[in-house]
């Protein structure tokens, strides 16, 4: 169940400014902002003080999503309870897979829908938003701890006619502190992909000096877009989500490109393997087994089938961990896809790890989520057998398989909170820097890929 949201209060709605007048339309804002209490004081605000976020929104799901009348919040990128809500109603009524999600299938027809109105309509199109206090949004829920700004980058299709921008303000107010309003700015800027470049120059200008600045980049990173080369290079962090990768191996390529040339890159899907890398390492934290997780030399990881990319990295964070180095890569796809990887540890030995993409009824909001992961050994006297599975179903092929030994570890991931974009993305907001583990993991998962490219 959802918990019911604050109520919001708009400092601003959105409001059309130029380029050049954002700043001083903003610093006008919170000089002349002003909402009674029932005493009739007027509560404190509190601007943006600990971060900003700019948000690249390639998908424009929200603005298609305004323009057809099923949204009615900012445009600030984020595809949190209200946008889904809003994609159900629109595929409902288009007769599509009610997903929630913002797929192919319901982009094409967003885009008609779109692209149907402009058609017909004697005059411009005017999009106008308001706030909906049931519904919780993404920003909302950062804003009740980070007053922080929020820059969107919409790319649009169609006519090159320069950078549209809008700011906004809105202040969740919470009843245990209904004296003091935290508030997060937006500021949208939309134009075609050309036109966002132009302006990438004036883009540092609105980051908050003196605080941290994360970029989302909500597509594949280019390391030779100019816009993301702009922004990656002031940001404390660039964030991506490889779960929406449209070509996972090369993709995850290009993440490690980025890492070499000195990118703090950090990816939202890493984040979703913690509890398997936790229940992996506290299977040999008991002394009889310290020294047995270097007796493994078999590897089985179950993910779902679609996208490779969880599997791949928890494999590159085991094998960086246990000093093996990838020698051999073959794939077989099917009904199955199965990716056979063997490795050299530094004593010569031999390990062969074996990653199978399932096919599953509900695949839900992320595609690739780990099922079920086995490690042993050839040697059957050792004591390293475990066993790690998060449903009844995916331990057992893993076990009809020979996945475990018989005697050994069995752990199943307990019930995890939803790890969508916007859980993650909440908690990657707290820190910045260089992930460690994580471009070690993606080192190693980098040489893994380039052996399938030979």
């Amino acid at each position: 169940m959802t918990p019911q949201a604050p109520t919001i209060f708009s400092l601003q709605a959105p409001k059309d400014v130029s380029l050049t007048e954002i700043e001083a339309e903003l610093n006008q804002l919170w000089q002349s902002y002003g909402i009674a209490g029932d005493d009739g004081t007027l509560p404190v605000a509190t601007r943006a003080t600990t971060f900003t976020l700019v948000v690249y929104e390639p998908e424009l799901t929200q603005y298609l999503l305004a323009a057809a009348g099923f949204y009615n919040g900012p445009i600030d990128g984020i595809l949190g309870p209200q946008t889904e809500a809003a994609l159900i109603e629109f595929q409902k009524q288009h007769g599509l897979s009610e997903t929630g999600t913002s797929n192919t299938e319901t982009l094409d027809m967003l885009r008609k829908v779109d692209n149907q109105c402009h058609s017909t309509a004697d005059d411009e199109i005017i999009i106008s938003y308001s706030v909906d206090s049931k519904s919780p949004r993404i920003a909302d829920e950062i804003a009740l701890r980070n007053p922080c700004r929020i820059i969107t980058l919409s790319p649009i299709a169609g006519d090159d006619e320069g950078v549209k921008a809008q700011v906004s303000a809105y202040c969740p107010i919470q009843k245990q502190s209904s004296s003091t309003l935290v508030c997060c700015e937006y500021i949208n800027l939309t134009g075609t992909t050309a036109a966002l470049e132009r302006i990438g120059g004036m883009i540092p200008a609105l980051l908050i000096g003196g605080l941290p600045k994360f970029l989302w980049w909500k597509a594949t990173p280019d390391p030779n877009n100019p816009l993301f080369k702009k922004l990656g290079s002031v940001c404390n962090n660039v964030i991506v989500d490889s779960c929406n990768f449209n070509e996972p191996e090369n993709d995850l390529l290009k993440l490690r490109e980025l890492v070499e040339t000195g990118i703090p890159l950090a990816d939202l899907n890493w984040g979703r393997l913690a509890a398997w890398q936790e229940l992996t390492a506290q299977a040999f934290d008991p002394p009889h087994r310290k020294t047995a997780v270097w007796e493994v030399d078999r590897v089985k990881i179950d993910h779902e089938k679609g996208n490779p990319v969880q599997a791949l990295l928890f494999l590159g964070w085991l094998a960086s961990r246990l000093q093996w180095q990838p020698s051999t890569y073959k794939q077989e796809f099917g009904d199955y896809n199965i990716r056979k990887i063997s490795f050299i540890t530094d004593k010569q030995r031999q390990v062969e790890a074996e990653l199978t993409g399932v096919p599953v009824a509900n695949v839900g909001n992320v595609v690739g989520d780990l099922i079920a992961l086995s490690l042993s050994s050839s040697e059957s006297q050792t004591n390293c057998s475990t066993l790690i599975c998060s449903e009844t179903g995916g331990c057992m092929r893993m076990e009809t398989h020979g996945g475990a030994q018989s005697t050994g570890s069995f752990q199943q991931i307990s019930s995890l909170p939803e790890q969508k974009a916007e859980v993650l993305l909440g908690q990657q907001l707290q820190r910045w820097g260089r992930e460690v583990l994580f471009e070690e993991s993606l080192r190693i998962t980098g040489e893994v890929l380039k052996l399938a490219a030979k």
